[in-house]
């Protein structure tokens, strides 16, 4: 569930509040955020000229509930242009309240159009940095509606940027079409405003920007809006019981059905027919067939079926194995206390791969299943709005899915065990909720191996047959699932279940009297409502 707000800010004391906020004089732009008519925090914004061009500065709060616990974060984001704002480079971090991620993109040309972005991503006190080759300078949010308000503001026009979300460090294209000049009423004021209809990654926004580029509203499907306010006005917040209701209801997907999923773990084989409300099937829905396949899943059209992991039999060596041991932004799998860590898992295994006393079986079968065990318990099961680093995880033992998941792959890939993340949804209670989970390769012999969906947050080996993949991949996969929500439907077509179970089943379709069953926030077992006990 956090994943799906991730551009969120955080509660912080007032006296570091008050001193983030000072830098921001009298002609600073203030906005409220809502969650369906119920103020859930504050962004402010700011340009000021430089020698070069422009500082811009951003910084919001966000405070919300979970799972019937406060969730907030603080964000800050700091972007230089030149004289045009294109952009030269950014400052980003989000700190949830036990130490903020902190990003830093720089851009410079290397000849021919063609510019490089490096990035230096800094967490628990070490840093990493990589570099990428883009076309052009890429666009972040913050100097989107300035470069907008450069000449561009003309009805009719349509425009394309390639946008780089800090959040997430994913570069996609933007689509933005400028329309018809209009009065908007913000709070008490009304402002003349041009309507922005934007596209990225699939979600739709729409927004209204003056010809300075100050956006005063904006609106997405998600429930979600941003309304240019006074700063008092602003920085009033009231959380209402309502909006966790709401929040938790907007993630939950609840499946036509003749028969009930009592026990998910009972499930053997779910076949489910998937849709998009105002869609035919799965079109515009973004999913990427070679995701939806493998591990245990197959995708037919709009029609997926799953299969028991503990059913799955090992093939031929994936050939393709040595990208899924390899360090990346997030999943520092080779830092040494990350290693370390690893190793301390492992330690109470034999040579042959086994607890004492355990019958022989596969080395990465076992080493895999005593990761799982380990990492469910060793975190807090809290739900978080953050950057999910490996290495800030380790360091903070607090998390949800997000959490366990990326500390489980980059513990995998220190120990030699291939490992991804896989995001989709999972079934609780009468619903599924988005969920991500780790898929781990065990080899069974020299020559053959497979992948197996794992679930640290539940303390699930293997995963049950009720998650449902979307997406592989990082924060950049999971804000790609983001346009899904509150669209995807689901209809389970067959179910079967193990032997000896009682299915409950009924003569009519269950829809009309299921609803997501309310939740109340575990202690120690799971998180992001899909994982509020480990089952």
């Amino acid at each position: 569930m956090a994943a799906l707000v991730n551009r969120s800010y955080l509660q912080a004391s007032t006296a570091n509040l008050a001193t983030d906020l000072a830098r921001y004089g009298p002609t600073a732009v203030w906005s409220g955020i809502y969650y369906r008519g119920e103020k859930i925090g504050f962004t402010v914004n700011q340009t000021t000229r430089t020698e070069t061009g422009f500082e811009l500065q951003q910084d919001g709060r966000l405070q919300m509930l979970l799972l019937g616990q406060d969730t907030a974060a603080a964000i800050r984001t700091t972007a230089r242009v030149d004289r045009d704002f294109v952009l030269q480079s950014f400052d980003f971090s989000l700190d949830p309240g036990t130490g903020p991620t902190i990003i830093n993109g720089t851009v410079a040309p290397i000849g021919a159009g063609r510019q490089r972005l490096t990035l230096t991503i800094t967490s628990t006190g070490s840093t990493r940095t990589e570099t990428r080759e883009l076309e052009a300078a890429p666009v972040i949010p913050l100097n989107l509606p300035r470069l907008l308000a450069s000449g561009r503001l003309t009805p009719g026009s349509a425009h394309t940027w390639m946008v780089l979300d800090p959040a997430t460090l994913h570069t996609a294209p933007m689509t933005v079409r400028v329309g018809d000049r209009a009065v908007v009423r913000t709070g008490e004021t009304i402002v003349p405003a041009f309507r922005l209809e934007m596209e990225f990654q699939g979600l739709r926004t729409t927004s209204w920007i003056t010809d300075t580029g100050d956006i005063v509203r904006e609106e997405s499907p998600l429930g979600l809006m941003t309304i240019r306010e006074s700063a008092e006005r602003a920085q009033g917040l009231a959380v209402s019981a309502r909006v966790q209701s709401d929040l938790l209801r907007s993630a939950a997907i609840v499946p036509q059905m003749r028969q009930r999923i009592d026990d998910p773990r009972n499930v053997r084989r779910l076949r489910l027919q998937l849709g998009l409300s105002g869609a035919e099937g799965l079109s515009g829905a973004g999913l990427v067939r070679a995701d939806m396949d493998g591990a245990g899943q197959s995708l037919a059209q709009d029609v997926v079926e799953i299969r028991d992991a503990r059913s799955l039999r090992a093939g031929p060596l994936d050939q393709d194995l040595e990208r899924y041991l390899a360090p990346e932004a997030f999943i520092e799998s080779d830092a040494p206390e990350i290693v370390a860590e690893a190793q301390k898992a492992l330690q109470t295994l034999t040579a042959a791969g086994t607890r004492p006393g355990q019958r022989a079986a596969s080395p990465d079968r076992a080493r895999a299943e005593q990761l799982v065990r380990y990492v469910n318990v060793l975190l807090e099961k809290k739900p978080t709005v953050s950057l999910p680093s490996a290495r800030e995880v380790l360091r903070t033992k607090v998390g949800d899915c997000n959490e366990h998941t990326a500390l489980y792959v980059a513990m995998a890939r220190a120990v030699g065990l291939p490992a991804r993340i896989a995001v989709g949804v999972v079934y609780m209670q009468g619903a599924f909720y988005y969920h991500a989970w780790p898929e781990v390769y065990v080899r069974e012999t020299a020559t053959t191996g497979l992948w197996l969906p794992v679930d640290p947050t539940l303390n699930q080996f293997p995963a049950d047959t009720t998650h449902l993949r979307l997406a592989r991949g990082g924060l950049d996969k999971q804000a790609a699932i983001v346009p899904l929500v509150g669209r995807l439907r689901m209809t389970v077509l067959d179910l079967d279940v193990e032997e000896g179970s009682t299915p409950v089943v009924v003569g009519r379709d269950l829809q009309a009297g299921l609803d997501a069953l309310p939740l109340v926030a575990p202690r120690q077992s799971g998180s992001c409502r899909c994982s509020e006990e480990s089952r």
